[in-house]
């Protein structure tokens, strides 16, 4: 059998996956092309052009192949490589949980504000539906000082962020259950600095809409938000207010053309909202501010 260097092996698996583009959503066929190489190498990206005349293995060739094959049939790339960067930060991914996504960034980038803000000694955040962890994990490495809670409802979501916590030396509790539910009796009301909750958003009707790569590989739990996609944040809202201190975060990921619908859930005057875009320009961030607690007159500025 003929061998194959680094830059040929590149070319084939590229054109391969070009082929698959519309059908199974290898959106980016040659950076697909690169991560995969890369993992079966343990590598990086560079080193590949550094050294694209070296001739693969026959192993290393028949693992690269069979990985291509299977990116070819809609399988994520980061569940073929079992990792995904976020924050600058590598996390251990696999179905069991989503795939994090560089929108999302910008929840934990506001997040990070506010924590710093924050008295010294009484910061608590929480993840709700932490998943992988990368929220979550993210605050406990970036914002020192801050006591960190994280909640999934599935048990096997939860062995992943606990992986991802002591991958990267970090302290977070983790919780099983429902929304807000397991922190009842664990943090006294009016405790907590912010809520991150980038919950399950699509609506339910256009989850058959959305590239193979996510309908059929993805958690369809983590993915279904209901009706209109909101369905776990109407519940999440009046949970918050339980917990948040008086001018703390609640934060919601959502999707656009959910913005007005999703305002209307953190309603003035109790809350000060805002909608803030993605790189994209999309809407995409929910920041609501508990200017009042139950019965009072708050008062103060979102950040």
């Amino acid at each position: 059998m003929k061998s194959v260097t680094i830059g040929e092996a590149l070319i084939r698996a590229t054109n391969y996956l070009k082929k698959t583009i519309n059908e199974n959503g290898a959106a980016a066929p040659r950076i697909d092309a690169e991560v995969l190489l890369a993992h079966v190498l343990g590598r990086d990206r560079v080193y590949l052009y550094r050294e694209t005349n070296r001739e693969l293995s026959l192993a290393e060739a028949g693992l690269y192949r069979d990985l291509v094959e299977r990116r070819a049939g809609g399988e994520p790339v980061a569940y073929l490589t079992g990792s995904k960067e976020f924050m600058g930060l590598d996390f251990l991914v696999g179905p069991h949980v989503l795939i994090p996504r560089p929108e999302t960034e910008l929840m934990v980038e506001y997040a990070l504000a506010v924590l710093a803000g924050w008295p010294a000694g009484n910061r608590l955040a929480v993840d709700v539906g932490t998943g992988s962890g990368a929220i979550a994990v993210s605050l406990g490495c970036l914002a020192p000082g801050t006591a960190v809670y994280a909640i999934d409802l599935s048990p096997d979501a939860l062995k992943i962020a606990q992986k991802n916590a002591v991958r990267h030396d970090v302290q977070v509790k983790f919780y099983l259950g429902d929304l807000l539910s397991p922190l009842s009796g664990v943090l006294l009301p009016g405790s907590v600095a912010l809520i991150a909750a980038n919950l399950p958003y699509i609506p339910g009707k256009e989850i058959s809409g959305l590239p193979r790569d996510v309908r059929d590989y993805e958690p369809l739990p983590a993915l279904d938000g209901g009706g209109d996609g909101l369905d776990h944040y109407r519940r999440l809202v009046p949970q918050s207010e339980v917990l948040l201190a008086v001018n703390g975060y609640l934060l919601m990921e959502i999707t656009p053309g959910q913005e007005e619908a999703a305002v209307a859930l953190v309603p003035a005057p109790r809350w000060d909202s805002r909608i803030l875009a993605d790189l994209a320009g999309r809407p995409r961030l929910v920041v609501a501010r508990l200017a009042q607690a139950a019965g009072s007159t708050g008062g103060g500025n979102l950040i």
